[in-house]
């Protein structure tokens, strides 16, 4: 094995571990709080009438909610980066950042080579987070949405 190649990489996984674990654990936290309010808002006996409106909203809240979550969780990625000197300015590790978590990566930013298993590292972290985030998004749709649009025409 390279040397040149496994030292560098021990960092970065000692970097990105922590963080790994620390962004699932608040981002399932969060999705937990979130959760809470949803069943409190979905069986507080809303009218019945406006109940397609008032799930439509109950949905997008969510999902601003998560997004403010990721958001979060990517300012902790973006600081590491920021405390590493592995970014020059907080705009490029936040930008950097999202890139990574998201996969989308079209910035022309890069990390130093010794940080990049970071970036990969932080790439998988945001799979695991969107991967929860989708199921948590499917069972608010599953809990919010009326009953009666969720099962469609009945026969009689």
């Amino acid at each position: 094995m390279d040397s040149d190649i496994v030292a560098p990489w021990g960092v970065d996984w000692a970097w990105s571990l922590p963080l790994i674990i620390f962004t699932t654990v608040l981002h399932a936290y969060g999705l937990g709080l979130l959760h809470k309010a949803v069943n409190s808002r979905a069986s507080s006996g809303e009218q019945r009438r406006h109940a397609l409106l008032l799930s439509s909203f109950l949905i997008g809240e969510m999902a601003l909610s998560v997004t403010i979550l990721h958001t979060i969780e990517c300012i902790l990625w973006a600081s590491t980066y920021r405390l590493l000197g592995a970014l020059a300015d907080n705009k490029s590790a936040m930008l950097y950042s999202l890139n990574a978590m998201t996969s989308y990566g079209h910035t022309g930013l890069y990390l130093a080579p010794h940080w990049q298993m970071m970036g990969a590292l932080e790439a998988f972290n945001g799979w695991i987070l969107f991967g929860l985030t989708t199921a948590f998004l499917f069972t608010v749709i599953q809990r919010a949405w009326p009953q009666t649009y969720a099962e469609g025409p009945r026969s009689s």
